[in-house]
């Protein structure tokens, strides 16, 4: 004999695949559990990829934290870099120049091409310890000695320019010069210098490549008219997650003459949308789990239906209201469970193969469905979280068991007399 209760020996044997219209809804409950719970795995991983994948490049350009002197540029950089160094979670500090300039582009001979681009003046040698942008050069070199650029490949593309090209850089210290000389009258105005194209870089995102161009902190300091100054301060850390309680740190430190922003406030309009986003998608689609659970409650109902005389019987020979309450419970619950099985599996081997299928999918029909040209990746990205999976999963079987509640309450209620009043 089992051990099993007899609620769930009967909820087993009622659940057996039958060619009845209960069998065909039961079916589709599994089914709907399983889709559910393998799209929603699939989306909030890839989303959950999309997200760290553009964190890991904005702070591989940006750095972890900027430290600025309040309303005017850093006078002893080199102090004040020393003193954020002697915090323990702090890895690198660089110096940095940043302001927009009007670029004009004199290749070939062509009609010039104008932009205005953000131009970050950096320390070659001390930029390497606060982000990974010289690993980002895609032709040419680092090299930002005497007047060399590198550009942004977006930037570059939009100037017609490439490696060796010669571009022209007008800053507002440039315009209060040719301002001033002909409010004197001078008899002649120094025209802005030419620069050469040392290098072109591709950081990954966008609006970095779309938006900036870098030279040497010596340039960026004529460049602004600041002699030995600087504009602040690049400050990379053991753990970004730790940037807020970094700063406070520093605060006490430095003291309240300095700003400080860490990279989350200057991205937040991005990280945001994206994290708005993937909740979204995940109320969304958690609708069709509930579609599910609204089949598992339309069949279990018609199983009361159909079993009220043995729903009878079983009162009769003295089961109470909640073992046969419990019947239809199980039911509902083995399921659930069944689909979130199911469902769980499908979304890990999605997941797993999800560029193949791409890969294969271009292949056939010759669609790209996930363009690198749109998004900024060469693969799609992502990233399974046991929490996130342990979310979904649990609020997949709940929900499928709330749909079973209803019926197996009206179950436990049906009384003796009126189960068997026509037997």
């Amino acid at each position: 004999m089992s051990r099993l209760p007899f609620e769930l020996l009967l909820a087993l044997r009622y659940l057996r695949p039958k060619r009845t219209f209960v069998s065909v809804i039961t079916l589709i409950s599994v089914l709907g559990v399983t889709l559910g719970v393998a799209v929603l795995i699939i989306v909030i991983s890839v989303m959950t990829g999309f997200d760290r994948q553009l964190q890991d490049r904005i702070i591989g350009f940006t750095a972890h934290m900027h430290v600025t002197q309040r309303s005017q540029a850093m006078t002893n950089y080199p102090a004040v870099a020393e003193q954020v160094r002697k915090n323990s979670r702090v890895r690198g500090v660089a110096p940095f120049i940043l302001a927009q300039v009007l670029m004009q582009s004199r290749s070939h001979g062509e009609q010039p091409l104008n932009a205005a681009p953000w131009v970050r003046a950096i320390d070659p040698e001390m930029e390497a310890t606060v982000s990974g942008l010289q690993s980002n050069i895609i032709a040419g070199s680092a090299d930002l000695e005497g007047r060399g650029v590198i550009l942004g490949n977006v930037l570059a593309d939009g100037l017609q320019l490439m490696v060796g090209d010669r571009v022209t850089i007008l800053s507002p210290s440039d315009i209060e010069r040719m301002k001033e000389a002909l409010e004197k009258k001078e008899g002649s105005v120094r025209m802005p210098d030419d620069y050469e194209v040392r290098g072109i870089f591709d950081a990954g995102y966008y609006e970095y490549n779309a938006a900036f161009a870098l030279t040497s902190l010596e340039t960026g300091q004529e460049l602004y008219n600041l002699g030995d100054e600087v504009h602040g301060l690049q400050v990379k850390l053991e753990n970004p997650e730790l940037a807020g309680v970094v700063r406070g740190e520093l605060y006490e430190q430095l003291g309240p003459e300095y700003h400080i922003t860490i990279w989350t406030e200057e991205n937040s309009a991005l990280l945001d949308a994206v994290a708005v986003e993937k909740s979204v998608m995940f109320y969304i689609l958690f609708f069709i789990m509930i579609v599910a659970a609204l089949c598992i409650l339309s069949a279990l109902i018609t199983f009361v239906v159909q079993k009220t005389r043995e729903i009878g019987m079983l009162k009769a020979i003295g089961a109470t209201n909640w073992q046969i309450s419990g019947i239809f419970l199980a039911q509902s619950a083995f399921v659930g469970l069944m689909g979130v099985i199911a469902g769980y599996g499908l979304g890990i081997l999605a997941v797993t193969y999800r560029n193949e299928f791409l890969h294969f999918m271009r292949k056939v029909t010759g669609w790209e469905l996930f363009p690198a040209s749109i998004y900024g990746f060469a693969e799609l990205p992502a990233l399974v979280v046991a929490q996130d999976v342990a979310i979904i999963c649990i609020s997949a079987f709940i929900i499928c068991v709330l749909g079973g509640v209803i019926p197996a309450w009206q179950a436990g209620r049906l009384k003796p007399v009126e189960a068997l009043r026509y037997e």
